[in-house]
């Protein structure tokens, strides 16, 4: 009797260990999700490793092994409250969303090689660096990358028909960062 209470014991023990560790972030890791192209999702801890390799490494909360995952195999990834979209390969931090999404590109995956079986095949990528802004229009899958040279020609395109959005872009001057107020005023023209 006394042998089978000591090893009630230890397994009760043990189970919670294994559910405590769940809920731990192994070192360098930080609570997320990412969505793979078929737009599973998969919740766990994740290390970024975006502006270096466009990936990140997923430790699940079921399974617990460690997957390696390029931008080309998701559409996001959420790193505790930072969102990411995946498009080309590239990682971009969504900065507002809505029918038009105010993006900053976090990564470069023009030179990254992909293979397929030994055929190394080289991502296009995206245009633009990492730190540029793009406007993201959800519906036509359109990216326009924005800066102070284009900034006219890409904000009357995204903007049609909103001239309050319009004037707002034009109040950023040289900082293209505050378009994203220019985007949520877009996004809440008919509420």
């Amino acid at each position: 009797m006394k042998l089978l209470t000591t090893f009630a014991a230890l397994l009760l023990t043990i189970t919670c260990l294994q559910v405590k560790s769940q809920n731990v972030a192994p070192q360098g890791f930080f609570k997320g999700s990412v969505t793979l192209v078929n737009n599973s999702i998969i919740k766990g801890f994740i290390k970024e490793d975006i502006r270096s390799k466009a990936a990140v490494v997923l430790v699940p909360e079921i399974g617990g092994k460690k997957i390696h995952y390029d931008g080309d195999q998701l559409n996001g990834a959420t790193i505790e409250n930072t969102r990411y979209l995946c498009i080309k390969g590239d990682f971009f931090k969504l900065v507002c969303d809505g029918e038009l999404s105010f993006l900053q590109k976090a990564s470069d995956a023009s030179s990254k090689p992909v293979y397929v079986g030994s055929e190394a095949m080289f991502i296009n990528g995206t245009e633009g660096r990492p730190g540029d802004y793009f406007i993201f229009n959800k519906t036509l899958q359109q990216l326009n990358l924005v800066n102070n040279k284009n900034i006219t020609e890409v904000t009357a395109q995204s903007f049609i028909n909103c001239d309050a959005a319009i004037a707002k872009a034009k109040e950023t001057g040289n900082d293209i960062s505050l378009l994203k107020d220019a985007v949520v005023i877009f996004n809440n023209r008919n509420r």
